[in-house]
């Protein structure tokens, strides 16, 4: 990471994405995948040929939905960050395709600190869950149609498109997104 300045005088941060990891994902959430680190349920059915792992906690007390949603390749800046505080938000990929997910820890704070952002490359083998509160921004594509099932309360997800959205941000009982850019002075960059 470093923080350089342009002609524009916007600041310049730049992450370098790791590898998501069950260990690198732990301030944020939850890796979705095959978790060798957790021990399967002691459920006898099938004669062993079924293992049940509870590799995360999804939490949501309202309406919850699971959309589809196609992302396509865009710059690999960040320019907003938002939270939900009644629900955990899960990321599920389909087709196996690459993608980069920004986060920052939880905090009480009214933005992250940059330097708590963090970017992690998920190969399309695993989805992610993340811990209520996580600052986080959609996640990017590395290819082209990528397709991912969200998780999330139907409440966040109305949030972004109703009339709550001013001056680019949008605020909702469970839905706080920043401007990142307008609140910081900064772009925030991902080298993959």
């Amino acid at each position: 990471m470093n923080t350089s300045q342009t002609q524009s005088q916007h600041k310049i941060h730049t992450l370098i994405a790791q590898q998501a990891t069950p260990e690198a994902l732990a301030p944020f959430g939850y890796v979705l995948g095959y978790n060798p680190g957790v021990d399967a349920m002691p459920i006898d059915f099938y004669d062993g040929t079924v293992k049940v792992r509870r590799v995360a906690e999804f939490i949501s007390d309202e309406q919850t939905e699971m959309p589809v949603v196609t992302i396509q390749r865009r710059p690999l800046e960040l320019r907003y960050v938002e939270r939900h505080f009644k629900h955990t938000q899960a990321f599920i990929p389909l087709g196996g395709k690459p993608f980069v997910a920004v986060m920052a820890p939880p905090s009480d704070s009214e933005m992250p600190r940059i330097e708590d952002l963090k970017a992690f490359v998920f190969d399309g083998q695993a989805g992610f869950v993340m811990k209520l509160g996580t600052w986080h921004e959609f996640p990017y594509a590395l290819v082209n149609d990528t397709n991912l099932i969200v998780i999330l309360r139907r409440e966040a997800t109305d949030g972004l498109v109703r009339d709550n959205v001013i001056q680019n941000e949008a605020a909702g009982p469970d839905l706080d997104k920043k401007d990142l850019l307008a609140r910081a002075n900064t772009i925030v960059r991902v080298q993959v």
